[in-house]
C-alpha cells in the first residue's frame, strides 16, 4: 500500500513538474492546457481507482464515518474514485496560493490520516502519513510567510495525490470533505465565481477566487488567513477522528 501512495503522489509530481517547466520553458503562466492536464489526471485516477478495486482489503467498500457503517458502490466505485481523485488534486493545488497555506493545512491532515491509519493497524499507511506530516513541518519553515520556497505545482499535486491516496486506501474518502475541507472550497469558490461571471456577463460574487484571496483583498492578512485555515482544519480534523475512531 505504502509503494501504492508513493507511486499515487508521484505520478501527480510528474504533471505538476509538467506544468511548471511549460510555464517556465514559455516565459508565461500558460503551462499545460486543462485538457492536457484532465487526461493524464484521468488516466492516473483511473489506475489508481481500479488498484483499489481489486485489492483485497479495499475493494469497492468505503466507510461512511459517524454512521459507523459500510457502502458497496460497486464497479461504480471506479469512476467515483476518480472524481475524487481528480478533484482532490487540483483542490490542492488551487488551495496553493498563499504563503504557508497548502503547506499548514496538509501538516494537520496528514497527522490525522496518521492517526486513523494507526486504529486502522495499518502501520506503513501510517508511517507513511507521518513522514508527510513530518516533510510539511520541515518545509513550511522556509514556505511561511515571507516565504523563501515554494512548491509550484510539482508539490501542490504531489501533496493532493498523497492525501486522497491514503484516504481511500482506508477506505475513508469521505472524510476528506471534513479534512480536505478547505481544498474543497477553494475548488467550489472557483467554480461558483466562474460560473455566476458568465450568467450575468461579469458580475462577481467574490472579489477574487479560490476564496482566500477574496479575504486577502477584504484586507486580512495573509497570515491571519493561514492562522484561520489551520485552526478551522485542526477542529475539523478532531471532529473527524471522534466520528471515525
Amino acid at each position: 500500500m505504502t509503494v501504492a501512495v508513493l507511486l499515487m503522489a508521484l505520478g501527480n509530481l510528474c504533471i505538476g513538474f509538467a506544468d511548471d517547466m511549460t510555464k517556465i520553458r514559455r516565459g508565461k503562466n500558460g503551462g499545460l492546457t486543462p485538457k492536457q492536464k484532465m487526461f493524464f489526471q484521468a488516466i492516473l485516477a483511473l489506475a489508481f481507482s481500479l488498484y483499489c478495486y481489486f485489492h483485497p482489503q479495499v475493494g469497492s467498500v468505503i466507510e461512511i464515518p459517524f454512521l459507523r457503517t459500510q457502502l458497496d458502490l460497486g464497479i461504480l466505485y471506479v469512476p467515483a474514485m476518480m472524481f475524487i481523485i481528480v478533484g482532490t488534486t487540483n483542490s490542492a493545488n488551487l488551495l496553493d496560493g498563499l504563503d504557508g497555506l497548502l503547506t499548514s493545512v496538509s501538516m494537520v491532515d496528514f497527522a490525522t490520516l496518521a492517526v486513523m491509519a494507526g486504529a486502522a493497524a495499518l502501520p506503513g499507511l501510517g508511517v507513511c502519513s507521518a513522514a508527510m506530516c513530518g516533510a510539511c513541518m520541515g518545509f513550511l519553515t522556509r514556505n511561511a510567510y515571507p516565504a523563501q520556497m515554494f512548491m509550484g505545482d510539482t508539490g501542490s499535486m504531489f501533496i493532493g495525490g498523497a492525501v486522497v491516496a491514503i484516504a481511500m486506501l482506508l477506505r475513508q474518502p469521505l472524510v476528506l470533505v471534513l479534512i480536505a475541507f478547505w481544498m474543497l472550497m477553494s475548488s467550489l469558490s472557483d467554480i461558483i465565481q466562474i460560473t455566476y461571471f458568465k450568467k450575468t456577463h461579469g458580475k462577481r460574487i467574490f472579489k477574487m477566487a479560490p476564496i482566500h484571496h477574496h479575504f486577502e483583498l477584504c484586507g486580512i492578512h495573509e497570515t491571519k488567513i493561514v492562522m484561520m485555515y489551520m485552526i478551522t482544519t485542526i477542529i475539523l480534523c478532531v471532529i473527524t477522528l471522534m466520528g471515525v475512531l
